[in-house]
């Protein structure tokens, strides 16, 4: 389990804001007034059910498409990246990106190129299928894949951070960098709220957990379209 959230860490964590730690600004298109909740109360929102993996495939979400504005030939990718970038990249023709630089906020560490850095979905396809999504539409799953509609949805950080959450949720895995664990939380949340993903018994018990060491953070979302 959690090895007790690393409680002690957290708390410690939670009464410094490190100033070289921005964080990144996502452009949204928001269609109705988000819901903010303590974060105790959003966990007593998020409805139980046990988890099935039978019939995933990587495939069945279509990512990257051709985000917001398909006439800029900058997929989902490219738009994230675009949009966290702290120092704006160079945009040249095919949307190839040159310089820039990004914050990765997983595991605190500043990030250039833009090849370097991932897209994570902030609840993994995998787990999105287990919650849930095995019984979406082929487009609602596309849909899921290429959120630009909320900024807790998709985050641009290392590639190795990435690679080492994989599918877990945050009963397995946690950002390394602690100061953040109430943010990750928070955003995890968030993204399932959005898409009436479901939780597992153990998932939730996690959850439980963090809003307890996490009693000043709220949770805000709103229902995906």
């Amino acid at each position: 389990m959690i090895k007790n959230l690393r409680r002690a860490a957290i708390a410690a964590a939670l009464l410094v804001v490190p100033l070289a730690a921005p964080t990144p600004a996502q452009a949204q298109n928001r269609s109705a007034e988000p819901n903010t909740l303590p974060m105790t109360a959003a966990v007593d929102s998020l409805p139980l059910a046990a988890e099935v993996r039978d019939g995933y495939q990587r495939t069945s979400f279509r990512h990257w498409n051709a985000g917001e504005n398909p006439a800029d030939g900058c997929n989902t990718r490219a738009e994230v990246l675009i949009s966290e970038a702290i120092v704006p990249p160079e945009v040249l023709p095919g949307c190839k990106l040159t310089g820039g630089l990004w914050w990765s906020y997983y595991d605190a560490r500043w990030m250039t190129p833009a090849s370097t850095l991932d897209i994570d979905h902030m609840v993994p396809l995998a787990e999105a299928w287990d919650s849930g999504a095995s019984q979406w539409t082929a487009q609602r799953r596309e849909a899921y894949a290429n959120d630009l509609g909320a900024q807790a949805s998709l985050v641009a950080v290392s590639a190795a951070s990435n690679r080492s959450k994989a599918d877990q949720d945050p009963a397995q895995w946690l950002p390394p960098a602690v100061d953040v664990t109430c943010r990750y939380a928070s955003e995890w949340i968030a993204a399932k709220l959005r898409w009436g993903l479901t939780v597992d018994a153990v998932e939730l018990e996690a959850l439980v957990q963090l809003a307890e060491a996490c009693p000043d953070t709220t949770v805000t979302y709103e229902p995906a379209p």
